[in-house]
């Protein structure tokens, strides 16, 4: 034999080594799509059980003529 040639036997059963690798992988990607698409359903139902609302402050605004603005009916201005 020279040295380019490969015995068929190992070819084979790298070859057979190689199949099941591939078929680990698949089951490997498979595994981490669920996982993936399981853990963003469990997001969105714990996101969902909350309520949102706005809340809208009414904010009143006047002005006294002398160039003093009040905003809020908390501030205490004295000029």
């Amino acid at each position: 034999m020279d040295d380019k040639s490969i015995p068929y036997i190992a070819y084979e059963s790298a070859m057979a080594m190689s199949e099941r690798h591939i078929k680990r992988l698949w089951i490997v990607l498979i595994i981490c799509l669920v996982m993936l698409f399981t853990s963003n359903g469990l997001w969105l139902l714990y996101e969902s059980q909350f309520e949102y609302y706005d809340t809208t402050e009414t904010t009143t605004y006047s002005q006294d003529g002398e160039g003093t603005n009040i905003i809020g009916d908390l501030n205490e201005v004295d000029n």
